[in-house]
């Protein structure tokens, strides 16, 4: 029977994220940043906004950073700003949350949905070709889990086609493809600050950024009722801005993040060699050329909800990201798709699981989950 290679460990709850441990770490910079806002009253836009949009700019090598409320907004707002109008088709992964494609609706589009590679969850660039049209205006792929797309290849077929790329970077601050920061390929990025991302606000936040200053103005004026300068309104925008308090709190932690995204790293390669003597469990795989920021530490495994309520009892908390994919939701009923369709988000849906990772988890957490899993594997032998 399999042996797991571990060490007896004491039995321990493991949490799927742990924001409380993160702000212990920095409390001090973080509760001096809150007064200070306070103090200075400074809660919309101002001082503290820009600095946060500059320097994070500077952390991602882009010329422009325009904030906003959050990541979904970020979306709406970019797609708006490169002229989305009705009809146009924006080709989108099957397997993503909801904002990525939802946006696209709002924004007066149509979501034409791609599938995904069957080994990094991202979208398949072998398939994108055929879904596109002469309605088709762009592409937004989209950095899942953490994982850079293909961005060579996707880049490739939007020039060959004259179509706009929009990254989404919601789960993906720092990953590298090829060396090159994600982010830094398409004409925008979409970045979200969700609490538990690996750059998380103390409530909803997001960004955009881009090299490209025009737009970058345009993203601006859509976020701010239309204008950059108060009472200037030149066209119809939305009320979309990141607050003073998430701004000064996000400040305090960008220096912090190339750390903590090593952490992840670290993290997930001791979850990569612990595992790969168990049976039944498909690690992450990290495409060529790819650094992948773990986000998400996804495995998969043909009976995952079993695997799931395992770890449950033995107090190790998971997440299904996600338990649907995108076309087989009841909010895209009337596109009539079937699992034939998109094969690979198919099939993943009922297989992924997301395991416990965060900067300040431990070793020893590390081997409780390993261990719980191994229980499961060698019961099932």
């Amino acid at each position: 029977m399999f042996k797991a290679p571990l060490k007896p460990v004491n039995p321990m709850r493991v949490p799927f994220a742990d924001l409380h441990a993160q702000y212990l770490t920095i409390k001090s910079g973080i509760d001096a940043a809150i007064a200070d806002v306070i103090a200075t009253s400074a809660f919309i836009r101002g001082p503290k906004v820009q600095a946060f949009e500059d320097a994070f700019a500077r952390m991602v090598d882009a010329k422009y950073c325009v904030s906003c409320a959050n990541g979904t907004d970020s979306l709406y707002i970019a797609m708006r700003a490169l002229g989305v109008s009705r009809g146009d088709e924006v080709i989108a992964p099957a397997h993503s949350w909801i904002s990525t494609t939802e946006t696209i609706t709002q924004a007066g589009g149509n979501v034409v949905f791609c599938d995904t590679d069957a080994d990094t969850f991202t979208i398949d660039p072998a398939r994108i070709e055929e879904k596109i049209t002469p309605r088709t205006v762009g592409i937004i792929p989209v950095h899942l889990y953490g994982q850079p797309a293909d961005m060579e290849k996707i880049m490739q077929i939007a020039a060959k086609h004259r179509l706009w790329v929009l990254e989404d970077c919601a789960q993906a601050h720092l990953a590298r493809y090829k060396g090159r920061l994600v982010g830094s390929f398409g004409a925008a990025a979409s970045y979200s600050f969700y609490p538990g991302k690996n750059l998380g606000a103390m409530g909803d936040a997001g960004a955009l950024t881009t090299n490209d200053a025009g737009l970058a103005e345009r993203m601006a004026m859509l976020a701010r009722h239309g204008g950059v300068t108060k009472g200037d309104h030149r066209i119809e925008g939305v009320n979309s801005r990141l607050d003073g308090l998430q701004a000064a709190i996000l400040s305090v932690k960008l220096p912090h993040l190339p750390a903590w995204t090593s952490a992840r790293q670290r993290l997930a390669a001791q979850y990569d060699r612990a595992l790969a003597e168990l049976p039944g469990i498909t690690r992450p795989t990290v495409a060529a050329g790819c650094e992948h920021v773990y986000h998400l530490y996804v495995v998969r495994h043909e009976r995952r909800d079993e695997l799931a309520a395992h770890l449950a009892a033995r107090d190790v908390q998971t997440v299904v990201n996600y338990p649907v994919a995108l076309p087989f939701v009841p909010a895209y009923a009337r596109l009539g798709h079937t699992g034939a369709d998109f094969p690979n988000a198919y099939g993943h849906q009922s297989r992924v699981l997301s395991l416990p990772i965060f900067p300040e988890m431990t070793a020893e957490q590390i081997d409780w989950v390993v261990a719980a899993i191994a229980e499961f594997t060698q019961a099932r032998q």
